[in-house]
């Protein structure tokens, strides 16, 4: 049967506890119990997940609802990034209790202690930034700027929703606010050197273009 997980910290710590068996080898080798599949809560399911919130967080969205969920996401009480911070942590701690300095040659488990409180220090640093992001938002114009200068500055999300990379249903927007997909269309569509003037709600789709026409076979090109 598949799991199923309340919340991305409890899939991801699950995963870890997982690996952290087979890095012990407590049993012999295949008789580790076959990994099943983890459904992670769909984003209508709960809007404060943090795929929720990322649903939620698309171009149209006005100052406050940015920095709510920038408080969401950082909140010391139930924060997704606090509780990452805290599971790093304790998996740094995990390492710290196999320490051995007895062969100076080989220590690899203070060396995986190195990189997992280097992670730390790094989270500690990003929940500060979003602190000071979370009071400047606030100074952020409510409508999009020009297109033109949205160049000068890279696109930072790599990747799609695993709802949208699954086709499964997302957050169903307000009739006011405009979906993520339908934005990113018209940015696109402006920027274009060769975009035409939009079309209105209710004229018919344009016909396509006729295929060109067949090459005379007389001559090989």
């Amino acid at each position: 049967m598949p799991e199923h997980y309340s919340s991305i910290g409890e899939a991801v710590g699950a995963a870890m506890q997982h690996n952290i068996r087979l890095a012990q080898r407590s049993e012999a080798p295949g008789s580790d119990s076959p990994l099943q599949d983890r459904n992670l809560p769909s984003t209508s399911s709960d809007l404060y997940s943090v795929r929720g919130m990322i649903a939620r967080l698309h171009e149209d969205a006005t100052p406050d609802e940015v920095a709510g969920i920038i408080d969401k996401v950082n909140g010391a009480l139930a924060g997704a990034l606090p509780e990452l911070t805290e599971l790093v942590a304790a998996a740094a701690d995990w390492t710290r209790a196999r320490l051995d300095f007895d062969d100076p040659n080989l220590n690899p488990a203070f060396e995986i202690w190195t990189r997992l409180a280097a992670a730390h220090g790094m989270l500690r640093d990003v929940r500060e930034e979003l602190e000071a992001a979370e009071n400047g938002v606030a100074d952020c114009p409510a409508d999009r700027t020009n297109p033109q200068h949205h160049g000068m500055v890279n696109v930072l999300r790599s990747r799609e929703l695993l709802d949208d990379e699954l086709g499964a249903k997302t957050i169903t927007a307000p009739s006011t606010a405009r979906s993520p997909d339908s934005a990113r269309q018209r940015a696109a569509r402006a920027c274009s050197p060769h975009a035409g003037p939009p079309p209105s709600p209710g004229s018919p789709p344009a016909a396509a273009a006729p295929p060109p026409a067949s090459r005379p076979a007389g001559r090989p090109r």
